[in-house]
């Protein structure tokens, strides 16, 4: 794999912030930096490629161009093949809750009742480094069954009995994140390489062993080209470490408006590994401002009207589930965001009636599984999966009443700003970014549990409504560049005045807020300017 004129030894690991921070290193072996010193001089070059591929793709449709079916692969598309059979251990996927990789939260999770834990690297994590690192000792200590935590009071968390606890999978950062703190020939090295080569290295074996893996959630993929990059490098590691090719399982999020046009294609290049498609419905509803942030006709109503009920939405559901289950692949729903309500018995009733709602209308439309980020609604969903789906799946629900076209796809959503919306966006992307600077990457706020995605669709949406001139609120106030700058300005007479996740960082993510709304052009991840004030 490697290049035989460079030792793998020429690999720089921030050790002395690791130990400052207090975090345990030793993850980071010998044979561990070996391999990521690999994966980077065989892959970084392609991965800079692709990533510059993104900005040309969207330069096009920034300047009229429309997204739409690749023509050159046609035949993939129209072809008949399925992907390799699903492992007895995820064709029951029914429910799934994520979040991320801390001690107590994986306990938990795995505890759950839930059929699946994705512990999460990404968008529910804040990329500190000693989280990082934490992270990938955590999970190898709950796959060797050994993870426990203590907290201040003294109370005790341990795993149940294997037979009783969540499948793990595993979230890596998206390809266009960085891991600043592991630098080889002095360029600092994918964050989705580091992440899923340390957990593959330390815990495949076990988890074949156990016959639970290993399982990869793949998150931002915008093309097929992404993908066929993810299978290489995945083989590359089962090479290195003597698996048999295609043994690491993945399921794709479906998070991108680009990918949306390729889900055959992604699943054609991953096909000996991909068990799943996965409807990431608020990182998608990001992709879709941003994609078309320079078309005034694309956009889109506040958060809290775009539902999947919409039709962008909806066609997107009925193609991923036709896709998947045309290739034998599962088609996941998406993530209830809501929070138990405690101490407004109405509220409360309102939100889960919300949540039933949606998990019915995923499970009706042939969705073989969904999303919960809490706990509390996992016994909501699996009633509605176990009343409607009596099998493990519904793969033979083939949807062959479903036909979508391009423009279904990309069809704008009817609906208005009122101003409570724009402050809400204005206040969730403050909180939120105060909390991730802080290092929290997973924020309840207004009974919504909130991640990086949410907060993109806040940030994005903000952007956009600023700079395309002539957009109002329902009252018919122009939404300029002085409501925005006041209602900034007067952030914390609408906000708690203590007891917030990241309290003190909440003016520096004012200000941040502030230049990137600004800016005359949109930033393509809010976490890309804010990792480099993390430590």
């Amino acid at each position: 794999m490697a290049d035989g004129n460079q030792p793998a030894a020429d690999i720089q690991i921030d050790s002395q912030l690791a130990t400052r921070l207090g975090a345990d290193i030793s993850v980071l072996d010998d044979a561990s930096r070996a391999l990521l010193a690999e994966l980077h001089r065989r892959f970084a070059s392609r991965r800079r490629e692709l990533l510059t591929t993104r900005v040309e793709r969207q330069a096009r449709i920034d300047a009229g161009e429309l997204p739409d079916f690749r023509p050159e692969t046609r035949d993939i598309r129209e072809g008949d093949w399925t992907v390799a059979p699903i492992p007895a251990a995820i064709q029951d996927r029914r429910v799934e809750i994520t979040g991320p990789v801390d001690r107590k939260m994986i306990i938990n999770a795995l505890n759950s009742g839930a059929r699946v834990f994705m512990a999460d690297f990404e968008d529910s994590s804040s990329p500190t480094w000693d989280a990082m690192l934490d992270g990938q000792r955590n999970l190898t200590d709950a796959v060797n069954g050994t993870i426990s935590f203590t907290n201040e009071a003294g109370k005790e968390y341990t795993l149940n009995p294997p037979e009783q606890r969540a499948i793990l999978m595993v979230r890596p950062r998206g390809w266009h994140l960085d891991e600043k703190h592991v630098r080889v020939d002095g360029e600092a090295m994918s964050g989705s390489l580091f992440d899923a080569a340390v957990f593959l290295k330390h815990n495949a074996k076990t988890l074949a062993e156990q016959g639970k893996g290993p399982f990869l959630y793949l998150p931002k993929l915008q093309s097929f080209e992404e993908a066929a990059l993810w299978d290489e490098a995945l083989e590359a590691i089962e090479q290195q470490m003597g698996l048999e090719a295609g043994s690491t399982k993945v399921t794709v999020l479906i998070e991108t408006l680009p990918a949306v046009f390729e889900m055959h294609e992604i699943l054609h290049a991953l096909k000996r590994r991909i068990v799943g498609l996965n409807c990431g419905r608020w990182d998608y509803i990001f992709s879709y401002i941003k994609t078309f942030r320079r078309h005034p006709d694309r956009l889109l109503p506040e958060r809290g009207q775009v539902g999947m009920t919409v039709g962008f939405l909806r066609a997107y559901s009925d193609l991923l589930i036709q896709t998947c289950h045309r290739r034998g692949a599962l088609a996941m729903g998406g993530m209830a965001a809501q929070i138990p309500i405690k101490g407004d018995d109405a509220a409360n009733d309102d939100a889960m009636a919300r949540v039933r709602a949606d998990k019915l209308r995923e499970v009706a439309a042939g969705h073989d599984g969904t999303w919960v980020a809490h706990p509390g609604l996992i016994p909501l969903a699996m009633d509605v999966f176990d009343q409607h789906m009596p099998g493990k799946n519904q793969l033979d629900n083939l949807r062959e009443d479903v036909s979508v076209t391009r423009d279904q796809l990309i069809a704008p959503s009817a609906g208005s700003i009122t101003r409570a919306g724009f402050l809400a966006n204005i206040d969730v992307c403050v909180r939120y970014l105060a909390a991730w600077l802080d290092g929290l990457g997973c924020v309840p706020i207004h009974n919504l549990m909130e991640d990086a995605a949410t907060a993109e669709i806040s940030r994005a949406q903000l952007w956009q409504w600023l700079h395309s001139g002539d957009v109002e609120l329902d009252d018919h106030t122009t939404i300029d560049f002085a409501l925005f700058d006041n209602a900034l300005a007067r952030i914390r007479e609408r906000i708690p005045s203590e007891g917030l996740p990241g309290q003190a960082r909440i003016d520096e993510a004012v200000e941040m807020l502030r230049q990137l709304t600004h800016a005359d052009e949109l930033a393509d991840f809010l976490t890309l300017p804010a990792y480099e004030k993390l430590d």
